[in-house]
Formats: structure tokens, C-alpha cells, sequence
């Protein structure tokens, strides 16, 4: 028995001390004529492959008294098109073996599909008739305009804390691009013309707008010369007006208290503007947040959850924008508590960041986080296609896939202790105080 522990002590400090591997996902990128972007990343693992286009736009790309548009097409571009009937994309791929979804951000919208590999025709022709010619008709507006409407309902209107999140991005934010939510308002919804719908569809959902990946057991040149098959006599469209995401300096605090009949406890909701995405800075923030509500050793945690039994729980996260991003801390507090004194506790644990450097394990710490939900990220080719086509839209750059992970690595002390000096300050907080009704 001892010889066995042994020789397992043994093998664990070999395995600590291997170089870690470096993990390089191919890339190989082209263009068709009429502005496509088409990135292919071979993975022969599995007889599987995964096809995502990612259109550049958002929320952020809507405009006042039309908001909602780019979630509305995210329901509207399963509705059939040209050669495909209403209902018919959702049963060619699930009785071909295939799955699929799509998502819609601030910043674009997605569409993605898995199939088994011989299924690469059906992926590329169900993407290219919709982009090509998608039914836009006032029976499917309005279909999906309800549907949209009670997702709202379920999602935010009737949920716990659901007003919450809304209400922080419109006080957080002054330019209307980055202030209003992601899926509108019931008013806008109402007031949403098939006329309006069609000309959002032909300004966005062009291939000069979009970008198409391709992840899985594919031959590249081969694949390649599919995608020129299906999409490349769609036509381009005139390039959509650019959006500007600036922000004026904001000079003060900013807070609001709300009422919400569906909470059962008080949450303190806390939000800093921080860099935009894709930078060092944005790249420190995001390891602040696990410093501060990342596993039951973090600081907010153990302050807040287990010494002073003030909280039930306190999570935070950094969002990712081009323009300026949020970084948000949520904290549930347990009844009773007093509001003051727990927001008290948690300026002082962020003055803490901002004066002195955190330990060298919070440090590892993070980093080792950071490094597992990379590697978790990365297993499955849907979530590489959905990667790569999300850093294509906002940065123009695919192969950041195999950077960015190494930019956070290299973040130090010093990055963090001077990031929260710059960004996680009075002048640039908005606080929500959500109350049981």
C-alpha cells in the first residue's frame, strides 16, 4: 500500500512539474466576393462538425422606438425561407442527428447548428437560403412578435430580481446604444412594422455583415469550396452605419432602490464602466472579479457569507463590449441585514484592491480558474465555432482564440492593484437596490 502511494506522489509531482502543453487551434481564413468572412478550423477528432454564422449586430445597432429588433430575428430567421418551410429547419436537423440554437447580444447575433460530418451540404444550405431569401411576412412577425413578448414575460417581468438588470444598464450608461436591453420593450415590440423588420433584415443580415465558421472534421479546401457553392451569389448589401458606443465621463455615483414583488430577499447590485473587451485592462478585470466572489476562499465570501453571515450569496462578472463594459457585483442579502453596512464592507474590501497587492495565491488562484474554464470552453467544436466567430465580429481577429487565454495568464499584482485604482471608483459606480415588495 505505501509503495503505491508512493509511486502516485511520485507521478503527481512529475505531472506538476511538465511545461504546461500549448494547445493551438488551426485556423485557416478566406473571403468570397461578396464579403463573407469564412474561417475553417479542422478537428478530425470526431466525426462532427459544427457551422456558426455570427451576423455584427446587436442590440447596439437598434435605434429609439425599435428596440428589440436583433432578438426578434433571432426567432424570425427560424420561420423558413425561400426553399425552406415554416417549421422544416428545426426537423431536417434534428432527424439528421444535428442540434442547434442561436443567441443575440449587445454586440451580434449568432446561429449555429452540429451535425455529424457527412451532413456538411445540409449545414451550409439551411445557413445560405436564410441568409438569401428569409421569410419576412406580417403572419411571422406576428407569430414571433408574441413569442418574444412572452419570453419577456417569463424572463424579466415575472422573475425574481428580473427589473433588476434592466434597470442597471440604463442608469449605468448614458448613450441609448448601450443603455437599453437586449429584448426591447413590450412597447417597441407592439409598434414593430413588417416594413421596419424587412429593411433591418436587408441592412444586417447580408454577408458582407457576417461571418462564417466552420469547426470539426472537415477538410478545409473542400469545405471551402461548398461555402462558395451556397453562398456566393448572394448578393452584398450597402454597409450598415457604424454604431458609436462612447460614453461621456461619468462624475458622480449613481443609485436607484426598487420594489419587486417577485424577490424574497434584498440584492445589492453594484456595476463599474471598465475598459472595452479585448484589452489589458478589460483582461485584469475580469481576474479582479474572481478575486472578489470566486469560490468560498474569495474575499467577498468569506467577509460577507461567512464572517459577518450578512449575505446568501455574492457572485460578479465582467461583461464584454467594444465599447465601455460593466463590471457587476451582486450580492443577496440575507433579511434583516443592514444595506449600509454590507455596502460599507464591500467598498472596503475594494479599497483594500486598490492599496495593497493581492497575495500570490489569489493570484494562482484565478489564473488556475481561468486556465479550467479555457479548457472546458474549448472540448466541444460548438462553442469553438461560437468563440471564433464572436472574436471575428468584434475584433476582426480569429486567432485570438489562441492568444487571449495567454494574455490573462501574464496579467501581475501590479495590473490588478492598478486597474482597480482606475476603474472601481466612487465616479464610476451605479448602485440598485432591489427590496422584496
Amino acid at each position: 500500500m505505501r509503495s503505491s502511494l508512493v509511486l502516485l506522489l511520485s507521478i503527481a509531482t512529475t505531472a506538476a512539474t511538465l511545461p504546461p502543453k500549448s494547445v493551438q487551434i488551426p485556423i485557416q481564413q478566406y473571403k468570397l466576393p461578396n464579403g463573407l468572412r469564412v474561417v475553417i478550423s479542422e478537428d478530425h477528432s470526431a466525426p462532427t462538425y459544427s457551422i456558426c454564422v455570427t451576423y455584427n449586430v446587436g442590440s447596439h445597432n437598434e435605434r429609439p422606438g425599435r428596440t428589440g429588433f436583433a432578438h426578434l430575428f433571432e426567432h424570425m430567421m427560424f420561420q423558413g425561407s425561400e426553399h425552406v418551410g415554416k417549421g422544416e429547419h428545426f426537423m431536417l436537423v434534428e432527424n439528421n442527428g444535428g442540434s442547434m440554437n442561436g443567441t443575440t447580444s449587445e454586440n451580434r447575433t449568432n446561429y449555429f447548428e452540429s451535425f455529424p460530418s457527412n451532413q456538411l451540404d445540409l449545414g451550409l444550405y439551411l445557413e445560405s437560403d436564410r441568409m438569401r431569401s428569409l421569410a419576412v411576412n406580417q403572419a411571422n412577425l406576428e407569430n414571433q412578435r408574441n413569442a418574444v413578448q412572452e419570453e419577456r414575460r417569463l424572463s424579466v417581468d415575472n422573475q425574481p430580481y428580473g427589473e433588476t438588470s434592466e434597470v442597471l444598464q440604463e442608469t449605468a450608461y448614458d448613450n441609448f446604444a448601450n443603455k437599453h436591453s437586449v429584448i426591447g420593450s413590450m412597447e417597441d415590440l407592439n409598434a414593430a412594422k413588417v416594413e421596419d423588420v424587412k429593411d433591418f433584415f436587408q441592412t444586417y443580415y447580408a454577408p458582407n455583415n457576417a461571418v462564417l465558421v466552420l469547426v470539426g472534421d472537415v477538410k478545409a479546401a473542400d469545405a471551402f469550396a461548398k461555402v462558395k457553392k451556397y453562398f456566393g451569389d448572394i448578393p452584398a448589401q450597402p454597409a450598415p452605419p457604424a454604431t458609436d458606443l462612447a460614453e461621456p465621463e461619468q462624475t458622480a455615483e449613481r443609485r436607484k432602490t426598487l420594489e419587486d414583488k417577485f424577490a424574497r430577499a434584498p440584492r445589492i447590485s453594484i456595476a463599474f464602466k471598465v475598459a472595452p473587451g479585448n484589452t489589458p485592462d478589460w483582461d485584469a478585470a475580469s481576474l479582479l472579479s474572481g478575486v472578489l466572489t470566486a469560490g468560498q476562499s474569495s474575499r467577498l465570501y468569506q467577509t460577507l457569507v461567512r464572517d459577518k453571515e450578512a449575505a446568501i450569496n455574492v457572485s460578479s462578472h465582467v461583461e464584454e463590449s467594444r465599447g465601455p463594459s460593466l463590471f457587476i457585483l451582486e450580492i443577496t442579502v440575507r433579511p434583516g441585514k443592514d444595506l449600509a453596512e454590507i455596502e460599507k464592507l464591500i467598498y472596503a474590501e475594494i479599497h483594500r484592491l486598490q492599496t495593497e497587492p493581492i497575495a500570490d495565491w489569489e493570484l494562482e488562484k484565478v489564473r488556475m480558474l481561468s486556465k479550467r474554464r479555457n479548457a472546458e470552453h474549448l472540448e466541444g467544436t460548438q462553442f469553438r465555432a461560437e468563440l471564433i466567430g464572436q472574436l471575428t465580429v468584434y475584433y476582426g481577429d480569429p486567432n485570438l482564440i489562441n492568444t487571449r487565454f495567454a494574455k490573462l495568464q501574464s496579467v501581475t499584482k501590479d495590473d490588478l492593484q492598478r486597474v482597480a485604482k482606475t476603474y472601481l471608483n466612487v465616479n464610476q459606480r451605479t448602485v440598485i437596490v432591489t427590496l422584496p415588495k
